[in-house]
């Protein structure tokens, strides 16, 4: 077993877990285990996803994008919605207005009119980004936080398709699979390396 990281390795497409449905956590206080590393308590697994998720630039991830089959995901808002992918050397975290831990996040849908107009891309998916994602304008998420506290926050807009993505996760979900396949077929040959990266990826933490 590999001692916990500070920063996990991300999961990339191709990889099974990103097609899994995570199973709730059933006790915030009871410690996890990411494959292939040491069990550790959901607070100090929640940190590292944040840190994960600073150090690749982004504003959310899901557990299972580190390998963790559960539902719990992170997710920040910025100053500005396009922070995570302006000035690569200023620090992301100081950008953050508020950050997110939700444990066995509950979505309901608060205003159904569709937007497809923001670019989305994905951690799991690097270098890949599409408009045209269909996303609720508003949504609501119940969520547990880490002291097993219920609590709830709503969002608009691009918050709100942020949370729409890493719940998307928790169900085996990608963005790509809400667009039509000849958009997948477009990248048939970077989705392709990526799987073969994947794998490699599998073999060298199984080693």
């Amino acid at each position: 077993m590999r001692p916990h990281p500070q920063v996990y390795p991300l999961r990339l497409y191709g990889d099974p877990v990103l097609r899994r449905k995570a199973v709730p956590v059933a006790d915030p206080s009871a410690p996890v285990t990411v494959p292939s590393f040491e069990p550790v308590s959901l607070r100090r697994f929640a940190h590292s996803l944040l840190e994960t998720m600073f150090e690749a630039r982004g504003v959310g991830i899901a557990a299972p994008q580190v390998g963790l089959s559960q539902r719990l995901f992170v997710a920040v808002e910025y100053e500005d919605d396009e922070e995570e992918n302006e000035g690569q050397d200023k620090p992301l975290r100081s950008k953050a207005l508020r950050e997110f831990v939700m444990v066995n996040p509950v979505l309901t849908v608060l205003n159904k009119k569709k937007d497809a107009q923001l670019t989305e891309g994905c951690l799991s998916i690097p270098n890949i980004y599409e408009e045209g994602v269909k996303r609720n304008r508003a949504v609501r998420v119940d969520y547990l936080d880490l002291d097993g506290q219920p609590r709830s926050v709503e969002a608009e807009d691009y918050l709100a398709r942020v949370f729409q993505h890493e719940i998307d996760h928790l169900n085996g979900v990608l963005f790509l699979d809400h667009l039509p396949a000849s958009i997948t077929d477009e990248y048939r040959k970077e989705l392709s390396a990526l799987q073969r990266q994947a794998k490699a990826n599998l073999k060298e933490l199984e080693g």
